[in-house]
């Protein structure tokens, strides 16, 4: 299988270069950039992105209105619509995300995410802990795929939800699938258990392959596959990269440092706390850095290093199992075609080498 790659999407405030807690009030970050946004979107399908993430919280747009109407303005380019649990009703959600197959091709994946801070939960109503809120989703996610495996009337009775004879007439369209790929966003026991039961991808921060190769072998044995969520500065030679990655850092103001402590005290979230750990440890490998996580946040967890480095780097995590990417970069776009000319050529010609040393022997 080769290997896929996402990219997150643009959004306003972005170009700042600010910790979320310092970009997440910013009025540009809450208001679509329509004209900017596809102009990226163009440009990803121009450099062999598969999809866009569009993420979900109290300070951006919503994104599923989003998703379709830059879904209407691209012809390839798909979109990981992120979401929560518990925020509705599953049959009206499976009912939105099915009208918005039929308006983008099925061009569109979901990344749930069950939260990751308690305070924001409450903004929405929302009062469960930590493992509840994965309980929760898995019989969310039972619900929604008993839609879309379109057997019949959807009858649950659940701890956190319960429909009888439920029935849509809207269906799911795509060439491609019967339903839309559903990544698990989490690196707790619990989102990995509700991706086996009911995800298609685990979807967790970056760590060293050696670190990882434990926690994925369930989910690979299951049958699903594993992504990471990480950051990227590739540069022609290591040098550049390396001044690149530690001029994110010097470009904060002594307020922005550190930063995303106080974010992280108030989250109860698995993903967290594991970044901190990573953390204590500057180069976990030659070419993976946390130098920006406490102070940008743990997907800045990132890949460093020249396109050549970079490819073997993914490489290296093809080899134990991860299949999936969904990738930052500064800035976004710029690191983005980087990728698309310098990178993603290197890793095609790779699999092609290891599949044709594997076949050969």
């Amino acid at each position: 299988m080769a290997l896929r790659f996402h990219w997150r999407l643009l959004q306003g405030g972005d170009d700042l270069n600010l910790p979320r807690e310092m970009q997440n009030p910013m009025a540009v970050t809450g208001l679509p950039d329509l004209d900017q946004q596809i102009e990226f979107c163009r440009a990803a399908e121009q450099a062999g992105i598969e999809s866009l993430l569009t993420d979900f919280g109290w300070s951006k747009p919503d994104p599923i209105p989003l998703a379709t109407v830059l879904g209407r303005a691209t012809a390839k380019v798909g979109f990981i619509v992120a979401y929560r649990s518990g925020l509705m009703c599953p049959t009206t959600f499976v009912q939105q995300l099915n009208t918005l197959s039929t308006l983008i091709g099925g061009r569109f994946s979901l990344n749930i995410v069950a939260g990751y801070s308690p305070q924001e939960q409450r903004y929405y109503g929302d009062f469960l802990r930590h493992d509840e809120r994965y309980e929760r989703t898995d019989e969310f996610l039972a619900i929604c795929n008993a839609f879309w495996r379109r057997d019949g009337p959807v009858d649950f009775d659940g701890k956190y939800y319960k429909v009888e004879g439920a029935k849509l007439n809207t269906p799911f369209v795509s060439e491609e699938r019967r339903s839309p790929e559903i990544y698990i966003a989490g690196n707790s026991e619990a989102s990995r258990n509700v991706a086996i039961r009911q995800g298609t991808c685990w979807m967790r921060i970056a760590d060293s392959p050696e670190n990882l190769k434990a926690s994925i072998q369930p989910v690979l044995d299951s049958g699903k596959e594993v992504g990471l969520r990480l950051s990227m500065v590739a540069r022609p030679t290591r040098e550049e990269a390396l001044r690149a990655a530690y001029s994110l850092l010097d470009e904060l103001d002594e307020g922005a440092r550190g930063s995303e402590d106080s974010f992280r005290s108030g989250s109860d979230s698995v993903s967290m706390t594991l970044g901190v750990r990573m953390g204590e440890k500057e180069w976990p490998t030659p070419w993976l850095w946390t130098g920006a996580m406490r102070s940008l946040g743990a997907p800045t967890i990132s890949m460093v290093g020249t396109p050549g480095e970079i490819a073997s780097a993914f490489m290296e995590y093809k080899r134990i199992g991860v299949s999936q990417f969904i990738i930052s970069g500064w800035p976004k776009l710029d690191e983005m075609l980087f990728f698309g000319r310098n990178v993603l050529p290197l890793i095609r010609r790779l699999e092609r080498e290891e599949e044709t040393g594997e076949s050969s022997k």
